[in-house]
């Protein structure tokens, strides 16, 4: 049996879409395991806050249709200046994401996270939006992220106003 060349291509473009947003994740990982059992254990939370295991399970899922998203959009061709857009905000924001982690987790400056997601949930809303204008799908896929960032954006606030000693920079 004889594989296309095409199909190859689709498939090395999706290994490749998912590599890039589960790299993403694998790095902000990376700044957040070491800060769950000691700092952000001693943070107040406020009520809504889910128990600490939901958030990996819940982040390799929006991954994965962050990549399946990335995807559909590589999909249309990169000389389309729609999906030029598009991936430059995806890339955009996927880098906000990690900075993130970064200033939450390891900086524990909440102040700068909270300024950091901020930013990602206005960069994502633009990426939700050009996403659609490439293709349905990938902008259905990063609906439930951004649902989920606009909540993180919640925590990150509501957090910083039940921790006022960590709300300086670093």
């Amino acid at each position: 049996m004889c594989v296309s060349n095409s199909v190859i291509h689709k498939i090395l473009l999706l290994v490749f879409a998912l590599g890039i947003c589960l790299l993403a994740g694998y790095v902000g990982s990376y700044y957040t395991t070491p800060s769950i059992p000691t700092w952000y254990a001693g943070l107040e939370k406020p009520d809504l806050t889910p128990p600490s295991w939901v958030f990996a399970p819940v982040w390799t899922a929006l991954y994965v249709m962050m990549g399946l998203s990335l995807y559909l959009m590589l999909s249309r061709g990169l000389n389309n200046r729609d999906v030029q857009f598009g991936i430059a905000l995806f890339l955009f924001q996927l880098l906000l994401n990690v900075s993130w982690s970064f200033t939450f987790f390891s900086l524990h400056s909440l102040f700068l996270a909270l300024m950091v997601i901020i930013a990602l949930w206005a960069i994502l809303l633009c990426t939700v939006i050009q996403a659609f204008r490439v293709t349905a799908g990938a902008g259905a896929l990063l609906i439930p992220y951004m649902i989920w960032v606009t909540f993180a954006l919640y925590l990150t606030y509501a957090i910083m106003q039940l921790n006022p000693a960590w709300v300086g920079l670093p």
